[in-house]
């Protein structure tokens, strides 16, 4: 099974809101599935994970930055492409913070145009609540995590 590297964004507005897509598959192998999940995309050749996000970024929102926030989780799991191939994923997930939640779908692929139909900014208490696929299943857990790292006072070392 071929690996995919690929980068995911989790961004966040001013009301500590998640943004999600809405990805709806109408035809192929994938026909009848209906999920939110986070943006992002598959390293390009060459590409490191951080600059996969950075693009990923730009071409699924329209948001540009020099650079995108730090990792704050991973997963690897079996998966399975809009075109029928199972790869193993290898996903790495960056925070970003945003002010505005303006978005722009003009650099979006073909693919993206037909099964990305939605997008929302959801609120922690509505992940836990929906009955809607959310993915990563995990994405309550990641977000508690960072919401603690925000929030820990600074270590300090030595004295």
């Amino acid at each position: 099974m071929r690996r995919r590297p690929s980068s995911r964004l989790l961004i966040i507005d001013r009301n500590n809101r998640v943004l999600l897509f809405r990805f709806m598959f109408n035809r192929g192998p994938l026909a009848g599935q209906d999920y939110w999940a986070t943006p992002g995309g598959a390293l390009e050749a060459g590409e490191s994970f951080a600059d996969a996000a950075r693009r990923e970024l730009f071409e699924e929102t329209g948001i540009l930055r020099d650079a995108v926030g730090q990792q704050v989780a991973e997963r690897e799991f079996a998966f399975q492409l809009h075109d029928g191939e199972y790869v193993m994923a290898e996903e790495r997930f960056f925070l970003v913070r945003v002010t505005d939640q303006s978005l722009s779908r003009d650099h979006w692929t073909p693919i993206e145009i037909e099964v990305m139909t939605d997008h929302r900014w959801w609120s922690v208490e509505e992940l836990t609540s929906t009955s809607e696929a959310v993915f990563p299943e995990t994405l309550v857990a990641i977000l508690a995590s960072i919401e603690q790292a925000d929030t820990s006072p600074p270590s300090l070392h030595g004295s």
